[in-house]
């Protein structure tokens, strides 16, 4: 029988609209939300230190489990005292269930009622991911918050194989909390495509189970922001009010306040990481790609309104040199602004709720990066 969390709980404290303010306190640490989770695909957040990322302000990470599997496995980071001692970091951590990359990433996918036979990307090596095998594989990793393994189609798909999909993540998230064993927070994924009665469905299902949060999945695939949005904001209105929402892989700076007003709590997403490693820096001017040759010579900071370690000491000119260069440095600059904007968006949006005037940043969000 799977174990409660009962280490976990969630709170909302404050409402402004359909956005929310709260607290999700997990056996290591309290998170205030809205929050966003920086991506640490392989036990790092590329670019940055666990000690940068505390002084950054995160508070929660993320982590792959279909990476970690594959290298350098869970018995060997459980092995070495768990995930947190392993990476440095004794924040909470989440943990994806690796579904979504075993579809994204093998050539080779089969999908039975027990799991997922894939090819590892590394080597080609038959794999088997079912609901158990993945809470088994976050367990030994030492994980403070678990996903369920779920079935994320491509799309668009036919309707037959959406509904087919959604059923059968129904049906791994009762196995997921069945093979439970520790104190962990487990959450399940909606999931249902773009079609409203399966989301419906599939979220109705899963809020008749006794997960600790529920998580948005299969959105961001190619269906486009006013698409997504839309299928969101009917997904919520059946969820509950008193877990957490966890919209993943999402996104955009206003993607994010959005979705927050749409009552969506939690965030993670490589764009801010990814996008300083390629030169594009998320500021309060809107975007700002440091390949353009105008900053050439250009000494102002990269964000004058911005005091990060970066925009505090050292110019555009100085920035687009490393880029242009391919210096490690650059990466590291550009990523500890790019997080630092994410983490004080998120703070930003925490306090206007608060102080019920959300609406308004979420107005001058969207005219910041009206592009």
């Amino acid at each position: 029988m799977a174990t409660r969390c009962s280490s976990f709980e969630f709170k909302v404290t404050h409402t402004d609209g359909g956005a929310r303010a709260g607290l999700m306190r997990t056996r290591r640490g309290v998170v205030p939300t809205p929050a966003f989770m920086p991506v640490g695909t392989a036990a790092t957040v590329k670019a940055v230190t666990p000690e940068q990322l505390k002084a950054l302000g995160a508070r929660i990470i993320l982590g792959n489990t279909y990476h970690l599997h594959l290298r350098p496995g869970e018995e060997i980071i459980a092995r070495l005292g768990g995930l947190h001692a392993f990476m440095g970091w004794d924040g909470p951590i989440l943990t994806d269930s690796g579904g979504f990359q075993v579809f994204s990433l093998s050539p080779l996918v089969r999908v039975t009622s027990d799991g997922v036979m894939f090819a590892s990307h590394l080597d080609g090596s038959r794999r088997m991911l079912t609901p158990e095998k993945a809470i088994e594989i976050q367990e030994a990793l030492g994980s403070d918050i678990m996903m369920c393994l779920d079935e994320c189609v491509a799309y668009p798909s036919p309707l037959p194989k959406v509904e087919q999909a959604c059923d059968r993540t129904v049906r791994w998230a009762a196995r997921s909390l069945e093979a439970k064993k520790t104190d962990a927070a487990l959450f399940g994924i909606v999931q249902g495509g773009m079609d409203d009665g399966l989301r419906k469905r599939c979220a109705s299902a899963l809020a008749g189970l006794p997960f600790d949060g529920l998580a948005i999945g299969g959105l961001s695939v190619g269906e486009g922001h006013d698409v997504m949005m839309a299928v969101l904001g009917r997904t919520t209105a059946h969820l509950p009010q008193d877990k957490p929402r966890y919209l993943m892989g999402v996104g955009t700076p206003v993607d994010i306040v959005e979705a927050v007003g749409m009552g969506v709590d939690l965030f993670d997403c490589v764009l801010p990481t990814r996008n300083a490693r390629n030169g594009t820096l998320f500021t309060s001017a809107g975007r700002l790609s440091l390949k353009q040759a105008r900053f050439r010579e250009d000494p102002g900071p990269p964000d004058a309104s911005c005091s990060c370690y970066t925009c505090t000491h050292f110019s555009r000119a100085y920035l687009r040199h490393l880029h242009v260069s391919g210096e490690i440095l650059g990466s590291v600059l550009n990523t500890i602004h790019n997080l630092h904007f994410y983490l004080e968006l998120m703070s930003g949006i925490r306090h206007s709720i608060e102080e019920r005037r959300f609406e308004d940043l979420k107005t001058k969000i969207k005219e910041m990066f009206d592009d």
